[in-house]
């Protein structure tokens, strides 16, 4: 049987230079690694090196160590020496939520219109009429009065023109009294053409007895809606206003929503 040999690459020569490729590897390796630190240092001292000079200040200037860095650009506070702490005072808040600032122009709405009114009063008390020396009562003990005690008759509702009261012609000023007993159902300074006016429902012997007094003075009124009133009380002063031609007391009678004349009226029942 023939000898065969087969060669491999373990030959001798092969054999031979692998020791030294070994040992040029073992050299690369620590030239690769120090030139990567090398690297590595050089952009550490690019960035450090001109932030720390910075901070040390120009070329020839003093040192500045860490601490000092440190302590110049610490963040402080200065208290002054008597500054005191005040209490905090609820009344001293302002309002901020819708609902306070709500509540607060409603406060103030409120007090302004009770400025307003009593305003108004002050000036309606100081215009008021004087009643000083008048009758507070007419003269009388019947059911009904006249209510006003001299006068000179005017138009009545006879004329043709609509009118549904007597007019009782008497100087601006002149007393008015309440023609029969019974309770105020309206007063007020203006109401339609009667202008300053009072409205009255009596009880005339098992009647509903409605009479109106118009054209009074501004502010004479001496009762108001809901007030019960006595025959022959004083309730205001003739004046003109209103739908009125001249100084006057417009005075009406109904009974049952219908209008009667007050003059023979009060010649039949006035005692």
């Amino acid at each position: 049987m023939p000898d065969t040999t087969i060669e491999t690459s373990s030959t001798p020569e092969a054999t031979k230079r692998r020791p030294a490729q070994t040992r040029t590897e073992a050299l690369v390796r620590p030239v690769r690694t120090v030139a990567i630190l090398g690297a590595v240092g050089a952009l550490v001292a690019a960035i450090a090196l001109p932030a720390f000079a910075s901070a040390n200040g120009p070329a020839g200037a003093e040192p500045v160590t860490t601490e000092q860095i440190a302590k110049d650009n610490a963040q402080s506070i200065v208290v002054a020496s008597e500054a005191v702490q005040t209490s905090n005072v609820r009344a001293s808040f302002t309002a901020t939520t819708p609902d306070e600032i709500e509540k607060k122009k409603a406060e103030e709405a409120a007090a302004a219109r009770a400025a307003e009114a009593a305003a108004a009063a002050s000036s309606s008390s100081s215009a008021r009429p004087s009643t000083a020396g008048v009758l507070l009562a007419a003269p009388g003990s019947g059911a009904v009065r006249y209510p006003v005690l001299s006068f000179t008759s005017g138009e009545g509702p006879g004329s043709g023109r609509g009118h549904e009261g007597w007019d009782m012609i008497a100087p601006e000023g002149t007393p008015i009294y309440a023609a029969a007993s019974g309770t105020v159902t309206a007063s007020a300074e203006s109401i339609g053409g009667y202008g300053v006016s009072i409205m009255i429902m009596s009880n005339i012997n098992g009647t509903m007895v409605e009479t109106r007094y118009g054209h009074m003075v501004y502010g004479s009124r001496q009762v108001s809606a809901g007030d019960t009133v006595q025959a022959g009380q004083l309730i205001g002063l003739v004046g003109n206003t209103g739908n009125s031609y001249g100084s006057h007391l417009h005075f009406e009678v109904r009974i049952g929503g219908s209008v009667l004349d007050p003059e023979p009226w009060l010649a039949a029942n006035a005692g």
